[in-house]
């Protein structure tokens, strides 16, 4: 099915955004954020959240102390100087992987079926780390019902992740889950229907007002995207489902 295109759309943080904590309720942390700052969601907006909020939320969190590193997990932190324990968590969290470089970064096929850099695992303080969400298109389903209940919105949501590609360097944003739209959008031009990744582009419009590590603005509001109702998710675009 194709989809309308998009003339212009525009974007605004969600800031100040409040500290989360493991177990909070995301969805009314963020409506509360919402209200506090004078504003609200319509329908047809798209809500992009920085996974690492949804990990926070869902505590997706790992004591590095309780990790035994592998033989193998020991050999690839010599050659990257990345802790052992993380190497492992990457391992165990991955069906393949490979090197960019002699030194890293490493680029690991996770098993929900992205390809990933560290295999989507964030660091947290010197002996602890986050995983992704178990299921990112699960959690971005229940986040959309929950802020439609509480808003009375129609809207969308795409979970989005910070992640560095193999050929280059830097970081770019990608989408891990999504509710609401489809994944993948088919365009028509001069008889042409090319697929296009759908929720990775408005992850990527987020991330110019998501930044990076650092940055503190987990969550934008894209309002004016063309889009068809669809509960998919990210899963149904992946070559390697998991």
């Amino acid at each position: 099915m194709s989809t309308a295109p998009t003339s212009s759309f525009w974007a605004f943080a969600v800031e100040p955004f409040p500290q989360v904590a493991p177990g909070d309720d995301l969805a009314a942390t963020i409506a509360d954020a919402l209200s506090d700052n004078g504003l609200a969601l319509i329908d047809g907006d798209v809500l992009v959240i920085a996974s690492k909020v949804v990990s926070v939320a869902e505590n997706r969190h790992v004591d590095l102390d309780s990790v035994t590193a592998s033989p193998q997990a020991l050999d690839i932190s010599a050659r990257t100087g990345k802790p052992a324990e993380v190497v492992q968590l990457i391992l165990d969290n991955s069906t393949d992987h490979f090197l960019a470089t002699e030194r890293g970064p490493i680029i690991a096929w996770h098993t929900l079926g992205y390809q990933l850099t560290s295999a989507g695992i964030d660091r947290a303080g010197e002996r602890g780390a986050w995983l992704l969400p178990e299921d990112p298109d699960a959690s971005a389903r229940a986040l959309r019902d929950s802020l439609g209940k509480l808003t009375g919105a129609r809207i969308a949501v795409v979970i989005a992740d910070s992640d560095g590609r193999a050929d280059r360097r830097g970081a770019t944003v990608i989408s891990i889950g999504a509710a609401g739209l489809p994944a993948v959008r088919i365009s028509e031009f001069e008889g042409k229907r090319p697929e296009e990744t759908f929720t990775d582009m408005i992850a990527a419009a987020a991330g110019i007002i998501l930044g990076q590590r650092g940055r503190g603005v987990p969550a934008v509001v894209l309002r004016g995207i063309a889009y068809d109702h669809d509960d998919s998710g990210v899963a149904a675009m992946l070559h390697r489902r998991p």
